[in-house]
């Protein structure tokens, strides 16, 4: 991608990394972003997954807010659709869905399952998405090409296409890295410290993401039902989470952390801001209250157990 040198990655909330590329001078009215490109896992998808395999969400995703499914892992909005409606775009459409999609603002190639790297197990056969980091990357880049073409042909679906300039003053959102590391712990191949030294070869391998204005960052997924209740011999930290496990999201972290610092070195005149995820997401179930949550380590609307969740339920 072709854009100017000055870069800069900042957290706009809990787990989104949001860069920007714009001039060596960024006043308040140059974060006017005509286009928003999203890159990431369930966290962000708005309807990837469902459009491409046919795994349409059922009730009760969607019911808070659009009172049916549409195709978010969420029964409401998502970060990423906040974010669209607080600078004035429609919600971002998926890249696979061809149904009613509107490009012209941006598009969204995340989609549920998601890893940086290519995962060994994957969809319809395994539970990881064949719609890795990579491949969201070069249909971004076709997306880049073939838009202008449709524009430059002017006929109907011209003005659902982004103007070239968008691409270059654009906000590039990316959530993802979390299925990379419970895809090792969920293969049944792997001991924690298998996944744990797995961790560099990750984060040196998404590098060259970083320099292509992506940023990953991994929270304390480790609390979540799915593994307190999958690895119940696991040690449990003092509330409750599974210690070993959120030991190496935040061993991921910090290489992360490394990983950037040479970034900054690498590229001195850009501007790279790291934000502590674990931090957030863990704070979350440690005060579940303050937040206004009871229950955090349960799945809100899942089946049976002391986790209300079955892996083979559905």
């Amino acid at each position: 991608m072709e854009y100017s040198p000055k870069v800069i990655i900042s957290l706009f909330c809990c787990y989104m990394l949001i860069l920007h590329i714009t001039s060596s001078t960024l006043a308040l009215k140059d974060c006017e972003f005509p286009a928003i490109f999203n890159f990431g896992d369930s966290n962000s998808d708005t309807g990837g997954l469902a459009a491409s395999l046919l795994l349409t969400p059922t009730t009760p995703y969607g019911e808070t807010y659009f009172h049916m499914p549409v195709g978010r892992l969420s029964d409401g909005r998502l970060i990423i659709d906040f974010l669209a409606k607080s600078l004035g775009h429609p919600y971002l459409s998926a890249y696979l869905d061809s149904l009613g999609t509107n490009f012209s603002h941006g598009a969204n190639f995340a989609t549920a399952a998601s890893t940086i790297r290519l995962p060994d197990l994957i969809l319809p056969a395994g539970q990881f998405s064949p719609f890795y980091l990579d491949i969201q990357y070069m249909q971004f880049l076709q997306l880049k090409s073939r838009s202008q073409l449709i524009r430059h042909r002017g006929e109907v679906f011209a003005s659902l296409m982004p103007k070239e300039e968008y691409f270059s003053k654009a906000l590039y959102t990316f959530d993802i890295g979390q299925n990379d590391l419970s895809e090792g712990f969920t293969r049944g191949n792997m001991t924690i410290q298998e996944v744990n030294a797995s961790v560099t070869d990750i984060i040196t391998g998404f590098s060259t993401y970083i320099k292509m204005n992506m940023d990953p960052q991994y929270g304390a997924i480790c609390c979540l039902p799915y593994i307190v209740a999958d690895f119940p011999s696991a040690q449990k930290d003092e509330i409750g989470c599974a210690k070993a496990y959120n030991e190496v999201a935040q061993h991921f972290n910090h290489e992360l952390k490394l990983a950037i610092v040479q970034l900054r070195k690498d590229f001195p005149l850009a501007a790279f801001t790291n934000v502590d995820v674990y931090y957030v997401k863990y704070s979350l179930f440690k005060e579940p209250e303050k937040y206004g949550f009871e229950l955090p380590l349960v799945a809100c609307c899942g089946y049976g157990g002391k986790y209300n969740y079955n892996n083979t339920a559905r």
